[in-house]
């Protein structure tokens, strides 16, 4: 199938009415009828579940890891010469961020990170540069909460055109079922943002990915509403134990269970 051809049939397929959806709905994920105290809320959880909803977690770079994690949603920065697995998801941001206006701090619109090593950008955290840095994201928790929504809304069709054809109903319909509450909608947007989409071929390990296809992909069949976001968070956390599984044994990816385990967690609770 052309490109072209099979954008316009994914467009069809997220347009057509579905049970347990309203006309128009498409199935996409509930984020354009969110109210502003739910966005406000996902916004919350975000900060929360990536740096305890502190200031000082907005701008951090983990131990074993070769990049900043900035904002809310730990919004992955690579530095010049850097080519890492995972999506680079800051300079998106930064785009985004633009496009509504918004002119962000000078550091911030650079083209790589600035810090190339975990022990310049410590040296670095109480600079005037860092604290305005902070200190923006801090005041634009909104817009880091819409950019995040933004990326969910996009991460359907990318899914479907990258699962097989065979998987491809199963998918979209539990989807469908997580996202009729505002608890499965938050978990949608967040996994997201925690975890990606799932179709980049380099976030995998042992050719078995970790994303939303495939906690979407791997789900029970269980009905709409709280039981479709209580399976959701099972999925998502068979999908991470197995991803720990396959992790190179150097990476130390089980110091990192109890707390994704918690956060999966977070999703089937009433938001």
């Amino acid at each position: 199938m052309q490109p072209l051809r099979l954008a316009i049939g994914l467009a069809a397929l997220l347009t057509a009415c579905s049970p347990g959806n309203p006309p128009g709905s498409g199935g996409n994920v509930a984020a354009t009828n969110l109210t502003a105290a739910q966005k406000s809320a996902i916004g919350r959880k975000i900060w929360q579940n990536e740096s305890g909803g502190t200031i000082a977690g907005l701008t951090v770079w983990n131990v074993g890891e070769e990049f900043p994690s900035l904002g809310i949603g730990h919004f992955i920065w690579y530095p010049a010469g850097f080519n890492g697995r995972f999506k680079e998801s800051w300079p998106e941001f930064i785009s985004f961020a633009k496009s509504k206006g918004v002119s962000p701090p000078a550091i911030a619109q650079l083209p790589n990170a600035p810090w190339n090593s975990r022990a310049e950008f410590l040296s670095k955290t109480g600079s005037a540069e860092m604290t305005g840095l902070r200190n923006w994201l801090a005041s634009s928790v909104g817009l880091q909460t819409d950019f995040i929504i933004m990326r969910s809304r996009a991460a359907l069709p990318n899914i479907l055109a990258a699962a097989p054809a065979s998987e491809r109903a199963i998918i979209k319909s539990n989807y469908q079922k997580v996202s009729t509450t505002p608890q499965g909608t938050y978990a949608l947007v967040d996994y997201v943002n925690f975890k990606g989409d799932g179709t980049k071929l380099s976030e995998r390990y042992n050719a078995r990915g970790w994303g939303l296809m495939q906690v979407l992909g791997g789900m029970k069949n269980v009905s709409s509403g709280p039981a479709a976001a209580a399976e959701f968070a099972a999925s998502a956390k068979r999908a991470l134990s197995r991803r720990i599984s396959n992790s190179p044994p150097e990476r130390g990816e089980s110091r990192w269970r109890e707390g994704w385990n918690n956060r999966c967690d977070t999703y089937a609770r009433p938001l």
